[in-house]
């Protein structure tokens, strides 16, 4: 049985998995030094591209893995902001240290309506996120204890060093960035992982084989929206302004289900590709008004048509290549000694 396990825990990809931590050091050092190299107007772009890399790979992680489509996923960008402005003004904790405070805003959100919103099934758990989202809009906007519609403002800011504020928000990104990869890799590697991608495919035959099918997605709801938020913290230290209609913004999904989509759904290279479509489509048309929408879903729509799963999805399928390879070898032969 030993012998088993240990061949079940191995991946085709073994050697990539071997590099990985090199890969992750290398990763780390570079976002070390970073802000000591480039400029602050590249550096608060880096840091937006690393955050919404971030948040796509949390909703690839409820949608792509889970099975839960959420249309909502803008209540965990805007609560794990609001948590981490309201412990800063409120009990005058440091903004930079408030952050660690966002997930568990947003993860304990997640864990409260979760035994309601998954009371839903398919299309009427998409809907009922959205409009768990809109609830929550609306409640934020009429507490006075939040700011109601002028929103809050992070006047500790102030008397912090502002040549520090762009380097620590792209810490913190490359943070979200980097431990989001490690996460969902070592996730799906899992025993969990596995479960997931079984209630994914068929949920009542995932259950009839003994998987908590109601427990699994409970713990990725968490985690989705705990990841979520900690990305939503972060992004709005940067202006250290926040409006219920910024924090709450339906585009925070539009965007990470474009990413998704077009890299490759289920895929953890996937949200990789999509960003670096997003980016790169944003910066080239983003001066072209109303077109550069209509440019970002006609090419949704015409991958969708074409790589119906993704630009990386169906490289994958048809060549099998891997960069961060999840899936597990099963036994050989010899394993049983035949």
């Amino acid at each position: 049985m030993a012998a088993v396990t240990t061949m079940l825990s191995r991946s085709p990809g073994r050697h990539h998995l071997l590099l990985m931590p090199a890969v992750l050091l290398v990763l780390a050092l570079c976002a070390v030094a970073a802000p000591f190299v480039v400029g602050e107007g590249l550096l608060r772009l880096s840091s937006e591209i690393l955050l919404i890399f971030a948040m796509a790979q949390m909703w690839n992680l409820l949608s792509g893995y889970a099975g839960l489509l959420s249309i909502g996923h803008q209540v965990f960008v805007g609560a794990g902001a609001y948590g981490m402005f309201a412990l800063s003004i409120h009990a005058g904790v440091n903004p930079y240290v408030a952050i660690a405070f966002a997930p568990f805003v947003s993860g304990l959100l997640a864990a409260l309506v979760a035994p309601i919103l998954f009371r839903l099934r398919d299309a009427y758990f998409t809907i009922g996120m959205w409009v768990f989202s809109e609830i929550v809009t609306i409640l934020v906007g009429k507490s006075n204890w939040l700011g109601g519609q002028n929103g809050l403002t992070l006047s500790a800011l102030r008397d912090m060093d502002p040549d520090w504020i762009s380097p620590i928000s792209f810490w913190w990104a490359a943070f979200a960035a980097i431990g989001s990869l490690v996460l969902l890799a070592g996730l799906m590697r899992s025993r969990l992982g596995l479960a997931l991608l079984a209630v994914r495919d068929n949920d009542v035959a995932a259950s009839s084989l003994g998987i908590d099918v109601w427990r699994s997605r409970f713990i990725a709801f968490v985690i989705s929206a705990a990841g979520t938020g900690l990305c939503g913290a972060i992004y709005f230290l940067g202006p250290a302004h926040i409006l219920p209609a910024a924090g709450f913004d339906p585009n925070w999904v539009v965007i990470m289900l474009f990413i998704c989509v077009v890299g490759g759904l289920g895929t953890i290279e996937g949200p990789i590709v999509g960003t670096i479509v997003y980016f790169g489509l944003r910066q080239a048309f983003a001066t072209s008004g109303n077109w550069y929408l209509i440019l970002m879903g006609s090419v949704a729509v015409v991958v969708m048509l074409v790589a119906r799963k993704g630009l990386w999805g169906t490289l994958h399928a048809r060549y099998g290549i891997s960069l961060i390879p999840i899936r597990r070898e099963p036994p050989s032969d010899k394993t049983f000694g035949i």
